[in-house]
């Protein structure tokens, strides 16, 4: 109600002006209220009718050097990119791009008037990206060698030749090797005005200004100087100031009136005012910044940084800027699927991976099977076995297992049998077709423990010596045993591998078969030894064309390497021979493998070891929108179905997860019920409900004690023993005659050893020295007498690790497709080890071209370039080269291949390690080479930090890269979406590039 009273009152204060309206008004007095509420300065019109004054079509561009934006009852200056607005809120001054980050150059960065250009060291030039810089060649006259001539970009033509290009902004000259520079690049380097001629830009000054010697840079004229010195020298008061400015009758044609900014002409005088973003100071006449971020942080979520006549808004770490510019938003790191190994918990600004049970996080985000029994023997008595994402305790012919699983106590009763130490395999017709089991009791060893791929063998394999004898195919190895060899792929539908307890038991699942007389054992093979390799594959584009987009499902494929010994007892002399029972077995074999097939294809193929029943490879569950039922041991949870934890089970008649009364347990996910505890419950010791595993039962052995069955009332450990778990029925020894300071002790650390060993060693109990950790594993602890092995497929570089984050995967990752795809260092986004090599080839399909976006890179500058990674067009370190580097860039860039195809390599050294990269890759319709090299050349698609953000965020870049792959998928998208993904600058900074390439 204020601010219309006050127009209305201004309003009034212009009708005062006019006689005749003022005679008009004081016999009508009611028509005060009919005054417009635009009546106030920048609008025009007689007080009732209003309209806007375009301050930009008159007073030369409304004062402004570069772009004058109208608004109602207002305007703003806005200066091209590379120019900040000055304090006056019309002129534009020189951004120093080399400021920051040294503007992304890889060495020199030269600041230039509205832009920045970078240079290279002796013996290298400009790729080009026109940031990073790649080796000179001294061979032959190529684009790898400096004297191609060409000032910019060199390309190789078809017929050995070089052909010159020109970066965005430029032209090329008549001798087509030179570039000329247009107003198109930072204003053709003018502070004010450009026009292009034939010969190159020509500057201008704004009318307030003159140009200066050095015939880009403007400077304001001396008289307006002079009259401004005059007039800040001036110590009348304000009053004075009005009264003088009435006798001198002041106007805006004599130095603008004297006004900062925009002049306009009363009755009383002239009347400054100031764009929008500033304001009017007590003079009258000065015009000032206004630091928005002071009100309510200027309506910034999170950080705000003033500037001249504006402000802009900025995210803290992990979070994103919408399209409003004000508000942010968290960045999703588990949208993709790779993120983490197993699973990504989001949270505001960051993220956190969390692996299964029995598997332990490397790598910062991926997850290996736990080797428990490299820590001491797993608390095993006496034998143990490490499976997938477990262990197992094994016991000595004569003993059977402890209910602790992990102590062995005399088999009463029972004979002692041994179990059978060749893989065996056996399959049976059931319902839906055969089902096969691998039984490996011995030798069983496990390579790998990500969850997309992995390698188990069971038992032995033999290698054909210098003497043996090998038949025309290799099939088979003659020495003292003959043994038939053979390699097999399967292909297992939809199902990605994953080695999982299966739900149901082995026995149950043999004995059913078995019982039913229907479905005896099609399959029952003793193998000598099995190596079984399973790798997952991502979707895949099935046409190389693009012409129908269909994508192959995700997969797995298992190749299994079989060695069956040849059984001499079948060689009879009459009715066959050696060679016959070969051709028997060799036949029986690809049987055999016939039956696998089919079962693996199915589904229906597990493994079996240390007592469980694994699934190789299992189907993932396609997401639904509301799941209307879920599965066993499940509860329907924010509309995803959620295995109940440790410690519960699934309670049917309330439709809900149940912690385990007291007197149980359930140490596994997913359950319908929970186990019994073992013993009875002692007096003094109370049963705990939500028991999470039979440590948690109550009623047994604290750490530091034993008894015979486990249970209260036990006996401490004695001394030179000790024993760091409870329900123990023993303790263990120091080893070598050690002995500890006192009785119960709870760990090797108590022994009182002769030397006290440091983390990464660990005690020889035989030669009472401190050993160093071997590769492949570490000790994080001191005065330990093991090492622990690093988890899954990971090692170590070194000997002597003290952190399991010096366990590192050395796998070179990447998912390479036809149309998109990416390349990672091992160990991603953990440090890549040393010592590695790692190589990919990028081959497009016919008329495709590769965009690259490196959003940043992590290579150690300490080891003068040990680690490196160079793009070119094949091994030959003369082809032609599209990137190189071997420093550390926190910068986003993108660029196109130099060459059809790409050959990429990483190496690293012995030294300094890194965090790597991940760099995505789309191949595109070459028609579109001449406006996507528009772009990604122009120096504006990384001028801003929101346009930088925009590079790595994965997201945006996927749905960027899905457009430019497969152009029709851009109707995937609705506008708004569009409009919400990517801040208006970029919108605005692409259509600008598509209209220029779309115009005939």
């Amino acid at each position: 109600m204020g601010a219309i009273c006050i127009a209305r009152d201004f309003c009034l204060f212009l009708l005062l002006l006019n006689t005749r309206q003022s005679a008009a008004l004081l016999e009508n007095p009611g028509d005060r209220d009919c005054c417009h509420i635009d009546a106030i300065l920048g609008f025009k019109g007689d007080g009732k009718h209003c309209e806007d004054i375009d301050e930009c079509d008159i007073e030369y561009n409304g004062g402004c050097v570069h772009e004058c934006n109208n608004i109602p009852g207002n305007y703003r200056c806005t200066c091209h990119d590379g120019f900040n607005l000055a304090c006056d809120g019309h002129n534009c001054l020189d951004v120093d791009e080399c400021v920051f980050n040294n503007g992304g150059c890889q060495y020199t960065c030269v600041n230039t008037m509205g832009s920045y250009e970078c240079s290279c060291k002796e013996g290298f030039f400009l790729s080009d990206n026109q940031h990073t810089c790649i080796h000179r060649s001294v061979e032959g006259l190529s684009c790898m060698n400096k004297e191609h001539g060409c000032a910019h970009i060199c390309k190789e033509t078809p017929k050995g030749g070089v052909a010159c290009e020109c970066r965005p902004g430029f032209e090329l000259a008549k001798n087509q090797r030179g570039c000329i520079l247009t107003c198109n690049h930072g204003n053709g380097g003018c502070q004010h005005t450009c026009e292009d001629m034939e010969q190159g830009p020509i500057c201008r000054c704004h009318v307030r200004y003159t140009l200066h010697p050095d015939g880009r840079s403007c400077v304001e004229r001396d008289e307006t100087t002079t009259e401004s010195s005059d007039h800040n020298a001036t110590s009348f008061t304000e009053v004075d100031k009005r009264v003088k400015r009435r006798l001198l009758m002041e106007n805006c044609a004599v130095n603008n009136g004297g006004c900062d900014s925009t002049c306009k002409d009363t009755s009383t005088g002239v009347r400054c005012s100031c764009p929008v973003g500033f304001t009017l100071q007590p003079d009258g006449k000065t015009c000032k910044d206004i630091n928005e971020c002071e009100l309510h942080n200027g309506g910034c979520d999170h950080f705000c940084r003033n500037t001249i006549g504006s402000f802009e808004c900025n995210c803290w770490k992990g979070f994103k800027l919408l399209t409003d510019e004000r508000s942010c938003q968290d960045i999703d790191e588990c949208y993709f699927e790779r993120t983490c190994g197993h699973t990504c918990v989001n949270s505001p600004g960051g993220f956190e991976c969390v692996c299964n049970k029995g598997y332990t996080l490397y790598g910062l985000a991926h997850c290996g099977d736990i080797n428990e029994c490299s820590v001491n023997n797993g608390g095993c008595e006496q034998g143990c076995e490490n499976t997938m994402g477990g262990f197992e305790c094994h016991c000595h012919p004569g003993y059977k297992l402890h209910w602790n699983k992990k102590d062995c106590i005399e088999a009463e009763g029972f004979p002692a049998t041994k179990p059978p130490s060749k893989p065996t395999l056996n399959c049976s017709r059931q319902e839906g077709g055969d089902r096969c089991y691998l039984t490996c009791q011995a030798q069983v060893h496990i390579t790998s423990g990500t969850e997309d791929s992995y390698t188990v063998t069971c038992g032995m394999p033999l290698p054909c010596l210098a003497g043996a004898q090998r038949n025309g195919s290799g099939s088979y190895c003659l020495g003292n045993v003959l043994r038939i060899k053979t390699t097999a792929t399967f292909k297992s539908g939809t199902g990605m591998c994953n080695l999982k307890r299966s739900q149901e038991r082995l026995k149950e699942s043999l004995n059913a078969a078995h019982s039913d007389s229907r479905s005896p054992f099609t399959e029952n093979v003793q193998f000598s030894y099995v190596r079984l390799r399973c790798s997952s594959s991502g979707p895949r584009m099935q046409s190389r064309h693009g012409r129908k987009a269909g994508y192959e499902e995700e997969g797995s494929a298992i190749t299994a390497e079989f060695e069956l010994d040849v059984n001499l007892e079948e060689v009879t002399a009459e009715s066959c021979d050696l060679g016959c029972v070969r051709r028997r077995s060799e036949k029986r074999l690809r049987k055999t493998i016939r039956t696998l097939r089919k079962s693996i294809h199915r589904e229906q193929f597990h493994l079996h070891f240390a007592g469980s029943n694994y699934e190789l490879a299992k189907r993932l569950a396609r997401p639904v929108d509301l799941p209307e039922h879920c599965g066993k041991g499940q509860v329907l949870v924010d509309r995803k179905c959620v295995s109940c934890t440790v410690g519960t089970y699934y309670d049917r008649d309330q439709g809900r997860c149940v912690l385990c009364p007291a007197g149980m347990y359930q140490d596994e996910e997913g359950k319908n019920s929970c186990e019994v505890c073992p013993g009875s419950e002692v007096r003094g010791s109370p049963r705990s409900v939500g028991a999470r595993n039979i440590s948690e039962c109550g009623g047994q052995c604290p750490p530091g004690q034993f008894s015979h069955d486990g249970f209260l009332p036990c006996l401490p450990c004695p001394l030179g023993t000790y024993q760091p778990e409870v329900g123990r029925t023993s303790c263990f020894h120091c080893g070598g005659n050690l002995v500890t300071k006192h009785n119960g002790a709870v760990s090797f650390q108590e022994c009182e050893t002769k030397v006290q060993c440091s983390p990464g060693h660990y005690y020889n109990t035989s030669t009472h020295r401190c050993i160093r950790c071997p590769m492949g594993t570490y000790q994080m602890e001191f005065g330990q007498n093991y090492c622990i092995s690093c988890p899954g497929n990971t090692t170590t570089d070194f000997d002597g690790s003290t952190n399991i984050m010096q366990c590192k995967n050395r796998h070179c990752g990447g998912e390479m497709g036809d149309f998109t795809g990416y390349i990672e260092s091992p160990n991603y986004p953990g440090n890549y080890p040393a010592n590695i090599e790692c190589t990919w080839t990028i081959n497009p399909p016919p008329k495709r071209r590769i965009l690259i976006v490196v959003p940043e890179i992590f290579l150690p500058i300490e080891d003068e370039c040990g680690d490196y990674l160079v793009m070119r067009k094949s091994s030959l370190s003369n082809s032609v080269t599209t990137y190189e580097t071997c420093q550390t860039y926190e910068r986003p860039i993108a660029f196109t291949s130099r060459s059809k195809r790409l050959w990429i390599q990483f190496k690293s050294n012995e030294g300094n390690s890194g965090k790597g990269f991940q760099v995505p890759y789309v191949t595109y319709d070459e028609d579109y080479q001449e406006l996507i090299e528009d772009i990604v050349r122009d120096g504006r698609l990384y001028a801003s930090e929101n346009h930088q953000e925009i590079l790595k965020d994965k997201k945006l870049m996927k749905a960027l890269f899905d457009v430019l792959a497969h152009p029709q998928n851009f109707f995937n998208y609705t506008a708004q979406e569009s409009r919400e993904m990517f801040p208006k600058s970029f919108i605005r900074f692409l259509r600008s590039k598509v209209l220029r390439f779309l115009r005939p």
